[in-house]
Protein backbone atom coordinates (compact mmCIF):
# COMPACT_ATOMS: atom_id res chain seq x y z
CA UNK A 1 0.00 0.00 0.00
CA UNK A 2 1.14 3.43 -0.48
CA UNK A 3 1.16 5.72 2.53
CA UNK A 4 -0.45 8.95 2.20
CA UNK A 5 -0.35 10.78 5.04
CA UNK A 6 -2.14 13.83 4.20
CA UNK A 7 -5.88 13.68 3.86
CA UNK A 8 -7.75 15.77 0.62
CA UNK A 9 -8.71 18.87 3.57
CA UNK A 10 -5.13 18.33 4.61
CA UNK A 11 -4.03 19.68 1.49
CA UNK A 12 -6.79 22.28 1.03
CA UNK A 13 -5.97 23.48 4.30
CA UNK A 14 -2.18 24.02 3.23
CA UNK A 15 -3.08 25.57 0.31
CA UNK A 16 -5.50 27.96 2.04
CA UNK A 17 -3.32 28.82 3.89
CA UNK A 18 -0.29 29.92 2.12
CA UNK A 19 -2.72 31.83 -0.64
CA UNK A 20 -2.94 29.60 -3.65
CA UNK A 21 -5.45 27.69 -5.10
CA UNK A 22 -3.80 24.64 -6.35
CA UNK A 23 -1.03 22.87 -6.39
CA UNK A 24 -0.13 23.71 -9.85
CA UNK A 25 -0.26 27.47 -8.91
CA UNK A 26 3.34 26.45 -6.62
CA UNK A 27 4.90 25.88 -10.18
CA UNK A 28 3.86 29.23 -11.47
CA UNK A 29 7.73 30.35 -11.92
CA UNK A 30 8.25 27.34 -14.21
CA UNK A 31 7.97 27.77 -17.40
CA UNK A 32 4.33 26.02 -19.15
CA UNK A 33 6.62 24.40 -22.06
CA UNK A 34 8.74 23.26 -19.79
CA UNK A 35 6.06 21.21 -17.72
CA UNK A 36 5.05 17.93 -18.70
CA UNK A 37 0.69 18.12 -19.57
CA UNK A 38 0.41 14.51 -18.36
CA UNK A 39 2.44 11.33 -17.02
CA UNK A 40 5.62 10.28 -18.89
CA UNK A 41 5.01 7.63 -22.32
CA UNK A 42 6.59 4.89 -19.72
CA UNK A 43 4.76 1.71 -18.79
CA UNK A 44 3.26 2.37 -15.11
CA UNK A 45 4.96 -1.16 -13.90
CA UNK A 46 7.70 -3.13 -14.48
CA UNK A 47 9.49 -5.65 -12.66
CA UNK A 48 13.45 -5.31 -11.72
CA UNK A 49 14.75 -7.35 -14.23
CA UNK A 50 12.55 -6.06 -17.35
CA UNK A 51 13.50 -2.56 -16.53
CA UNK A 52 17.12 -3.35 -16.33
CA UNK A 53 16.72 -4.90 -19.97
CA UNK A 54 14.92 -1.57 -21.03
CA UNK A 55 17.37 0.82 -19.72
CA UNK A 56 20.87 -1.96 -20.54
CA UNK A 57 19.37 -1.70 -24.63
CA UNK A 58 19.08 2.32 -23.98
CA UNK A 59 22.29 2.70 -22.32
CA UNK A 60 23.70 0.73 -25.15
CA UNK A 61 23.13 3.19 -28.15
CA UNK A 62 25.51 5.58 -26.07
CA UNK A 63 28.74 5.94 -27.56
CA UNK A 64 31.33 6.60 -24.23
CA UNK A 65 33.75 9.26 -24.37
CA UNK A 66 36.90 6.78 -24.52
CA UNK A 67 36.13 4.22 -26.74
CA UNK A 68 36.36 6.83 -30.28
CA UNK A 69 38.47 9.56 -31.02
CA UNK A 70 36.84 12.20 -28.98
CA UNK A 71 36.79 16.25 -29.64
CA UNK A 72 33.61 17.76 -27.19
CA UNK A 73 34.17 20.16 -24.73
CA UNK A 74 31.90 23.39 -24.43
CA UNK A 75 32.36 23.32 -20.66
CA UNK A 76 32.89 19.76 -20.10
CA UNK A 77 36.23 18.15 -20.57
CA UNK A 78 37.30 15.09 -21.04
CA UNK A 79 41.23 14.73 -19.17
CA UNK A 80 42.82 12.03 -17.63
CA UNK A 81 42.12 11.19 -13.76
CA UNK A 82 44.89 9.58 -12.15
CA UNK A 83 43.25 6.42 -10.32
CA UNK A 84 44.82 7.68 -6.81
CA UNK A 85 41.85 9.88 -7.27
CA UNK A 86 39.35 7.62 -7.16
CA UNK A 87 40.80 5.64 -5.01
CA UNK A 88 41.21 7.64 -2.20
CA UNK A 89 37.83 9.38 -2.31
CA UNK A 90 36.23 6.07 -2.20
CA UNK A 91 37.80 5.70 1.44
CA UNK A 92 34.84 5.16 3.62
CA UNK A 93 36.23 8.53 6.26
CA UNK A 94 35.57 10.18 2.69
CA UNK A 95 32.99 9.32 0.82
CA UNK A 96 30.96 9.31 4.04
CA UNK A 97 32.10 12.02 5.85
CA UNK A 98 28.77 15.06 5.74
CA UNK A 99 28.91 19.10 6.70
CA UNK A 100 30.94 19.90 9.20
CA UNK A 101 28.46 20.99 11.63
CA UNK A 102 30.68 19.80 14.34
CA UNK A 103 34.23 20.80 13.94
CA UNK A 104 35.62 18.65 17.16
CA UNK A 105 34.57 15.53 15.14
CA UNK A 106 35.32 17.03 11.32
CA UNK A 107 38.96 17.87 11.70
CA UNK A 108 39.74 15.97 8.74
CA UNK A 109 36.89 17.34 6.01
CA UNK A 110 37.48 21.15 7.82
CA UNK A 111 41.88 20.33 6.31
CA UNK A 112 40.42 19.15 3.38
CA UNK A 113 37.96 22.13 2.72
CA UNK A 114 41.15 24.36 3.71
CA UNK A 115 43.31 22.94 1.24
CA UNK A 116 40.69 23.27 -1.39
CA UNK A 117 39.93 26.56 -0.96
CA UNK A 118 43.99 27.92 -0.33
CA UNK A 119 44.12 25.63 -4.22
CA UNK A 120 41.36 27.52 -5.43
CA UNK A 121 42.82 30.89 -4.46
CA UNK A 122 46.37 30.23 -5.97
CA UNK A 123 44.81 29.32 -8.97
CA UNK A 124 43.03 32.25 -9.53
CA UNK A 125 44.90 35.23 -7.80
CA UNK A 126 42.19 36.10 -5.59
CA UNK A 127 42.44 36.66 -2.26
CA UNK A 128 39.75 34.22 -0.41
CA UNK A 129 37.97 31.16 -2.31
CA UNK A 130 34.90 29.48 -0.90
CA UNK A 131 34.72 25.99 0.49
CA UNK A 132 32.75 25.21 -3.41
CA UNK A 133 29.56 25.82 -4.81
CA UNK A 134 26.87 23.55 -6.72
CA UNK A 135 28.92 23.72 -10.17
CA UNK A 136 29.99 26.74 -12.49
CA UNK A 137 26.89 27.67 -13.78
CA UNK A 138 25.36 28.38 -10.34
CA UNK A 139 28.53 29.77 -9.31
CA UNK A 140 28.33 32.15 -12.09
CA UNK A 141 24.57 33.32 -11.04
CA UNK A 142 25.81 33.68 -7.32
CA UNK A 143 28.10 35.65 -8.18
CA UNK A 144 25.74 38.39 -10.15
CA UNK A 145 23.55 38.29 -7.09
CA UNK A 146 26.54 38.48 -4.80
CA UNK A 147 27.50 42.14 -6.83
CA UNK A 148 24.30 43.54 -6.43
CA UNK A 149 24.44 43.36 -2.48
CA UNK A 150 27.99 44.76 -2.72
CA UNK A 151 27.25 47.55 -5.16
CA UNK A 152 23.36 48.01 -4.40
CA UNK A 153 23.01 48.64 -8.17
CA UNK A 154 20.56 46.08 -10.64
CA UNK A 155 22.24 46.21 -13.96
CA UNK A 156 24.70 43.38 -15.05
CA UNK A 157 26.42 43.13 -18.44
CA UNK A 158 26.67 39.66 -19.89
CA UNK A 159 29.22 39.04 -22.47
CA UNK A 160 28.65 37.50 -25.86
CA UNK A 161 31.07 35.26 -24.89
CA UNK A 162 29.76 34.10 -22.01
CA UNK A 163 28.46 30.23 -22.09
CA UNK A 164 24.76 30.04 -23.04
CA UNK A 165 23.80 27.85 -20.06
CA UNK A 166 25.88 30.25 -17.69
CA UNK A 167 24.00 32.91 -19.30
CA UNK A 168 20.28 31.13 -19.20
CA UNK A 169 21.65 30.03 -14.73
CA UNK A 170 22.24 33.94 -14.53
CA UNK A 171 18.90 35.00 -16.08
CA UNK A 172 16.87 32.62 -14.11
CA UNK A 173 18.49 33.47 -10.23
CA UNK A 174 18.74 37.02 -11.00
CA UNK A 175 15.65 37.13 -12.31
CA UNK A 176 13.84 36.20 -9.48
CA UNK A 177 15.46 39.98 -7.70
CA UNK A 178 15.20 43.48 -8.76
CA UNK A 179 17.36 44.38 -11.55
CA UNK A 180 17.95 44.22 -15.06
CA UNK A 181 20.26 41.69 -17.39
CA UNK A 182 22.04 43.35 -20.82
CA UNK A 183 23.40 39.76 -22.43
CA UNK A 184 25.43 40.88 -25.73
CA UNK A 185 24.79 39.21 -28.66
CA UNK A 186 26.42 35.61 -29.67
CA UNK A 187 30.35 36.87 -30.07
CA UNK A 188 32.28 33.87 -31.71
CA UNK A 189 34.95 36.58 -33.11
CA UNK A 190 35.55 38.03 -29.73
CA UNK A 191 34.34 41.65 -31.14
CA UNK A 192 32.50 42.91 -29.15
CA UNK A 193 32.77 46.61 -27.79
CA UNK A 194 31.52 45.21 -23.97
CA UNK A 195 32.84 48.46 -22.66
CA UNK A 196 30.30 50.75 -24.10
CA UNK A 197 27.44 48.93 -22.03
CA UNK A 198 29.17 49.72 -18.81
CA UNK A 199 27.88 52.65 -16.88
CA UNK A 200 27.27 54.13 -13.52
CA UNK A 201 23.89 51.71 -13.24
CA UNK A 202 25.88 48.78 -13.78
CA UNK A 203 26.33 45.94 -10.79
CA UNK A 204 28.54 43.86 -12.36
CA UNK A 205 30.67 42.59 -15.88
CA UNK A 206 30.68 38.91 -16.45
CA UNK A 207 33.11 37.87 -18.85
CA UNK A 208 34.35 33.95 -19.43
CA UNK A 209 38.34 33.67 -20.27
CA UNK A 210 38.59 31.48 -22.53
CA UNK A 211 35.17 32.52 -23.81
CA UNK A 212 32.45 30.13 -24.92
CA UNK A 213 34.06 30.28 -28.50
CA UNK A 214 37.56 29.39 -27.44
CA UNK A 215 38.94 33.09 -27.54
CA UNK A 216 41.08 34.03 -24.72
CA UNK A 217 39.57 38.17 -23.27
CA UNK A 218 41.89 40.61 -21.96
CA UNK A 219 40.35 41.13 -18.91
CA UNK A 220 42.21 44.44 -18.46
CA UNK A 221 40.40 47.05 -19.90
CA UNK A 222 37.11 45.92 -18.95
CA UNK A 223 38.63 45.92 -15.35
CA UNK A 224 39.74 49.14 -15.70
CA UNK A 225 36.38 50.67 -17.35
CA UNK A 226 34.49 48.57 -13.86
CA UNK A 227 36.63 50.36 -11.51
CA UNK A 228 35.99 53.91 -12.89
CA UNK A 229 32.28 53.17 -12.59
CA UNK A 230 32.16 51.37 -9.12
CA UNK A 231 31.25 47.95 -11.09
CA UNK A 232 32.70 44.37 -10.24
CA UNK A 233 33.93 42.47 -12.59
CA UNK A 234 33.06 38.62 -12.85
CA UNK A 235 35.18 36.14 -14.49
CA UNK A 236 34.15 33.40 -15.32
CA UNK A 237 36.43 29.88 -16.02
CA UNK A 238 34.68 26.78 -17.54
CA UNK A 239 38.38 25.00 -18.03
CA UNK A 240 40.07 25.22 -14.87
CA UNK A 241 43.29 23.78 -16.65
CA UNK A 242 43.89 26.78 -19.25
CA UNK A 243 45.22 28.59 -15.35
CA UNK A 244 48.43 26.48 -15.72
CA UNK A 245 48.74 28.56 -18.75
CA UNK A 246 47.45 31.89 -19.30
CA UNK A 247 47.14 35.11 -16.65
CA UNK A 248 44.90 34.08 -13.62
CA UNK A 249 41.58 36.51 -13.53
CA UNK A 250 42.65 37.79 -10.13
CA UNK A 251 45.68 39.13 -11.73
CA UNK A 252 43.96 41.09 -14.12
CA UNK A 253 41.77 42.54 -11.52
CA UNK A 254 38.66 40.92 -11.53
CA UNK A 255 36.98 41.36 -8.42
CA UNK A 256 34.83 37.73 -8.55
CA UNK A 257 35.94 34.64 -9.81
CA UNK A 258 33.33 31.93 -11.08
CA UNK A 259 34.99 28.46 -12.06
CA UNK A 260 33.62 25.29 -12.86
CA UNK A 261 36.44 22.52 -11.54
CA UNK A 262 35.17 19.26 -13.62
CA UNK A 263 38.27 19.12 -15.46
CA UNK A 264 40.11 18.29 -12.35
CA UNK A 265 39.66 14.89 -10.71
CA UNK A 266 35.97 15.01 -12.15
CA UNK A 267 34.82 12.69 -14.95
CA UNK A 268 32.48 14.01 -17.92
CA UNK A 269 29.73 11.28 -16.14
CA UNK A 270 26.81 12.37 -18.10
CA UNK A 271 27.20 16.02 -16.89
CA UNK A 272 27.28 15.56 -13.11
CA UNK A 273 27.83 15.96 -10.43
CA UNK A 274 30.76 18.89 -11.00
CA UNK A 275 32.39 21.52 -8.47
CA UNK A 276 31.65 24.76 -8.74
CA UNK A 277 34.47 27.00 -7.40
CA UNK A 278 34.16 31.05 -5.91
CA UNK A 279 36.62 33.38 -4.98
CA UNK A 280 36.71 36.95 -4.16
CA UNK A 281 38.64 40.26 -3.17
CA UNK A 282 38.56 40.18 0.97
CA UNK A 283 36.67 43.63 1.14
CA UNK A 284 33.21 41.75 -0.11
CA UNK A 285 34.01 38.27 2.37
CA UNK A 286 31.05 38.93 4.11
CA UNK A 287 28.73 39.08 0.71
CA UNK A 288 29.80 35.60 -0.91
CA UNK A 289 27.87 33.03 -0.42
CA UNK A 290 28.54 29.06 0.66
CA UNK A 291 30.60 28.71 3.03
CA UNK A 292 34.29 29.48 4.46
CA UNK A 293 36.62 26.89 6.32
CA UNK A 294 39.51 28.87 8.55
CA UNK A 295 42.36 27.80 10.62
CA UNK A 296 42.81 28.66 14.04
CA UNK A 297 44.25 26.63 16.86
CA UNK A 298 41.97 24.62 20.14
CA UNK A 299 41.98 25.31 23.78
CA UNK A 300 45.44 23.56 24.16
CA UNK A 301 47.44 25.80 21.40
CA UNK A 302 46.99 23.04 18.43
CA UNK A 303 46.20 23.63 15.16
CA UNK A 304 42.47 23.46 14.36
CA UNK A 305 39.77 24.15 11.09
CA UNK A 306 36.42 25.42 11.84
CA UNK A 307 33.53 26.84 9.43
CA UNK A 308 34.24 30.35 10.21
CA UNK A 309 31.73 31.97 7.61
CA UNK A 310 28.42 30.06 6.82
CA UNK A 311 25.95 31.90 5.57
CA UNK A 312 23.71 29.74 3.67
CA UNK A 313 20.39 29.77 4.74
CA UNK A 314 20.66 26.06 6.17
CA UNK A 315 22.19 27.36 8.88
CA UNK A 316 19.60 29.38 10.33
CA UNK A 317 20.26 32.55 8.10
CA UNK A 318 17.17 31.98 6.38
CA UNK A 319 15.86 35.59 4.71
CA UNK A 320 19.24 37.08 5.48
CA UNK A 321 21.27 34.01 3.41
CA UNK A 322 23.94 35.03 0.47
CA UNK A 323 23.01 31.60 -0.90
CA UNK A 324 20.27 29.20 -1.08
CA UNK A 325 22.49 26.49 -2.98
CA UNK A 326 22.81 23.79 -0.16
CA UNK A 327 25.04 21.43 -2.01
CA UNK A 328 28.54 22.44 -1.81
CA UNK A 329 29.83 19.21 -3.98
CA UNK A 330 32.30 18.13 -1.36
CA UNK A 331 33.62 14.68 -2.47
CA UNK A 332 33.96 16.43 -6.03
CA UNK A 333 35.85 19.29 -4.55
CA UNK A 334 37.92 16.59 -2.55
CA UNK A 335 39.04 14.99 -6.06
CA UNK A 336 39.51 18.20 -7.46
CA UNK A 337 42.30 19.00 -4.35
CA UNK A 338 43.87 15.55 -4.87
CA UNK A 339 43.93 15.22 -8.57
CA UNK A 340 45.64 19.31 -8.06
CA UNK A 341 48.01 17.91 -5.49
CA UNK A 342 49.27 15.43 -7.47
CA UNK A 343 49.79 17.39 -10.45
CA UNK A 344 51.61 20.38 -8.42
CA UNK A 345 52.32 23.61 -10.19
CA UNK A 346 54.63 21.85 -12.53
CA UNK A 347 52.51 19.23 -13.12
CA UNK A 348 49.78 21.85 -14.03
CA UNK A 349 51.41 24.19 -16.18
CA UNK A 350 53.15 21.07 -17.93
CA UNK A 351 49.46 19.48 -18.51
CA UNK A 352 47.89 23.04 -19.67
CA UNK A 353 51.04 23.32 -22.30
CA UNK A 354 49.97 19.52 -23.59
CA UNK A 355 46.44 20.42 -23.99
CA UNK A 356 47.42 24.24 -26.05
CA UNK A 357 50.08 22.18 -28.07
CA UNK A 358 47.18 19.48 -29.12
CA UNK A 359 44.74 22.08 -30.61
CA UNK A 360 47.22 23.56 -32.25
CA UNK A 361 48.40 21.00 -34.07
CA UNK A 362 44.41 19.88 -34.75
CA UNK A 363 44.02 23.49 -35.66
CA UNK A 364 46.36 23.94 -38.06
CA UNK A 365 45.51 20.04 -39.57
CA UNK A 366 41.86 20.88 -39.74
CA UNK A 367 42.63 24.36 -41.81
CA UNK A 368 43.84 22.42 -44.16
CA UNK A 369 40.30 20.79 -44.67
CA UNK A 370 38.53 22.24 -48.11
CA UNK A 371 35.46 24.60 -46.79
CA UNK A 372 36.67 24.52 -43.00
CA UNK A 373 37.81 27.78 -41.56
CA UNK A 374 39.43 28.21 -37.74
CA UNK A 375 37.83 31.32 -36.67
CA UNK A 376 39.83 31.69 -33.64
CA UNK A 377 43.14 33.87 -33.11
CA UNK A 378 43.78 33.13 -30.02
CA UNK A 379 42.65 29.72 -28.00
CA UNK A 380 43.77 27.30 -25.53
CA UNK A 381 42.91 23.73 -25.74
CA UNK A 382 39.14 24.67 -27.47
CA UNK A 383 38.42 26.64 -30.93
CA UNK A 384 35.61 27.13 -32.97
CA UNK A 385 35.42 26.42 -36.75
CA UNK A 386 33.11 27.20 -39.79
CA UNK A 387 31.86 24.37 -42.26
CA UNK A 388 30.12 24.06 -44.93
CA UNK A 389 26.28 23.47 -44.37
CA UNK A 390 24.59 22.51 -40.70
CA UNK A 391 27.05 21.60 -38.36
CA UNK A 392 24.73 19.77 -36.71
CA UNK A 393 24.83 17.32 -39.92
CA UNK A 394 27.91 17.40 -39.85
CA UNK A 395 28.40 16.14 -36.34
CA UNK A 396 25.94 13.08 -36.81
CA UNK A 397 27.73 12.00 -40.06
CA UNK A 398 31.29 12.04 -37.77
CA UNK A 399 29.82 10.37 -34.69
CA UNK A 400 27.99 7.64 -37.75
CA UNK A 401 31.97 6.90 -38.23
CA UNK A 402 33.03 6.49 -34.55
CA UNK A 403 33.89 9.93 -34.17
CA UNK A 404 32.60 12.53 -31.59
CA UNK A 405 34.01 15.59 -33.36
CA UNK A 406 32.59 18.45 -31.28
CA UNK A 407 29.77 20.28 -30.40
CA UNK A 408 27.46 21.90 -33.04
CA UNK A 409 26.95 25.59 -31.44
CA UNK A 410 23.25 25.24 -32.51
CA UNK A 411 22.66 22.82 -29.89
CA UNK A 412 23.21 25.22 -27.31
CA UNK A 413 22.01 28.47 -29.61
CA UNK A 414 19.05 26.65 -31.03
CA UNK A 415 17.29 30.29 -31.97
CA UNK A 416 20.52 31.74 -33.72
CA UNK A 417 20.67 30.90 -37.43
CA UNK A 418 23.74 32.75 -38.60
CA UNK A 419 25.37 30.51 -35.93
CA UNK A 420 24.39 27.20 -37.63
CA UNK A 421 27.26 26.52 -39.27
CA UNK A 422 29.79 26.58 -36.16
CA UNK A 423 31.83 23.67 -34.39
CA UNK A 424 33.66 24.08 -31.14
CA UNK A 425 36.27 21.42 -31.36
CA UNK A 426 38.42 20.67 -27.96
CA UNK A 427 41.48 18.53 -28.10
CA UNK A 428 43.03 17.50 -24.23
CA UNK A 429 46.12 15.41 -23.69
CA UNK A 430 43.67 12.81 -23.72
CA UNK A 431 43.92 12.76 -27.72
CA UNK A 432 46.71 11.53 -30.00
CA UNK A 433 48.02 11.89 -32.98
CA UNK A 434 45.78 8.78 -34.78
CA UNK A 435 42.30 10.98 -32.80
CA UNK A 436 43.47 14.07 -34.82
CA UNK A 437 44.11 12.29 -38.29
CA UNK A 438 40.77 10.26 -38.30
CA UNK A 439 38.50 13.48 -37.49
CA UNK A 440 40.47 14.93 -40.24
CA UNK A 441 40.25 12.49 -42.56
CA UNK A 442 36.42 11.73 -41.37
CA UNK A 443 35.48 15.65 -42.08
CA UNK A 444 37.10 15.47 -45.49
CA UNK A 445 34.77 12.49 -46.06
CA UNK A 446 31.67 14.54 -44.99
CA UNK A 447 31.93 17.58 -46.25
Amino acid sequence: MRYLPLSTADREAMLAGIGVASIDDLFADIPHDRRLAGLPDLPLAKSEIEVERVLGRMAARNMPAGSVPFFVGAGAYRHHVPATVDHLIQRSEFLTSYTPYQPEISQGTLQCLFEFQTQVAALTAMEVANSGMYDGSTAAGEAVLMARRVTKRGKAVLSGGLHPQYRAVVETLAGMSDGTIDALPPDPRASEDILARIDNDTACVVVQSPSFYGSLIDLKPIAARCREVGALLVAVVTEIVSLGLIEPPGAEGADIVAAEGQSLGNALSFGGPYVGLFACRQKHIRQMPGRLTGETVDAEGARGFVLTLSTREQHIRRDKATSNICTSSGLCALAFSIHATLLGETGLRRLAAVNHANAVRLADALSGVKGVRVLNDTFFNEFTIRVPGKANDVIEKLAAKGILGGVPVSRLEPDKSDLADLILVASTETNTDADRAALVAALKEVL
